[in-house]
């Protein structure tokens, strides 16, 4: 006994016009009418959010300001970091960036001390030791 057809028409699937969807409880018509914008809420959110955060990663390629650098240690060298960093509680990673903030930090004092020396150096004023001069009798 052959089984009756289950498909609603016979016939190639080519010839399928789209259905009607009718009127669902959650038609798309029916949810954008019911979707009005809370402005209160979109005020509160924008008074939180700053304009441009530069902690946010954005595109993935970059952290506000910030820049990656990647460093290769021997093996030894790469030891004492991480003793260094367990005794004070401290990833590796966070210990060498101090380090490398306060050397930074430490050049830029001494290059700035050493520019006002070469500075002070290369000027036209003279200055004269008073004692030398009184000391000295002044020729007739």
């Amino acid at each position: 006994m052959p089984l009756p057809s289950l498909s609603r028409r016979s016939g190639s699937r080519t010839n399928m016009k789209p259905v009607n969807p009718g009127r669902h409880r959650n038609s798309p018509t029916k949810e954008a009418e019911a979707v009005v914008e809370d402005t209160e809420l979109t005020s509160y959110l924008r008074a939180l959010a700053p304009d441009n955060d530069p902690e946010s990663t954005g595109t993935g390629k970059r952290f506000g300001e910030a820049q990656v650098f990647q460093l290769r240690m021997n093996l030894i060298a790469c030891e004492q970091l991480k003793d260094a960093a367990a005794e004070r509680n401290l990833s590796p990673q966070a210990l060498a960036q101090e380090w490398i903030l306060e050397r930074l930090s430490w050049e830029s004092q001494a290059n700035s001390a050493q520019q006002r020396r070469h500075e002070e150096a290369h000027t036209d004023e003279f200055h004269f030791d008073a004692d030398a001069w009184e000391q000295q009798p002044v020729p007739r």
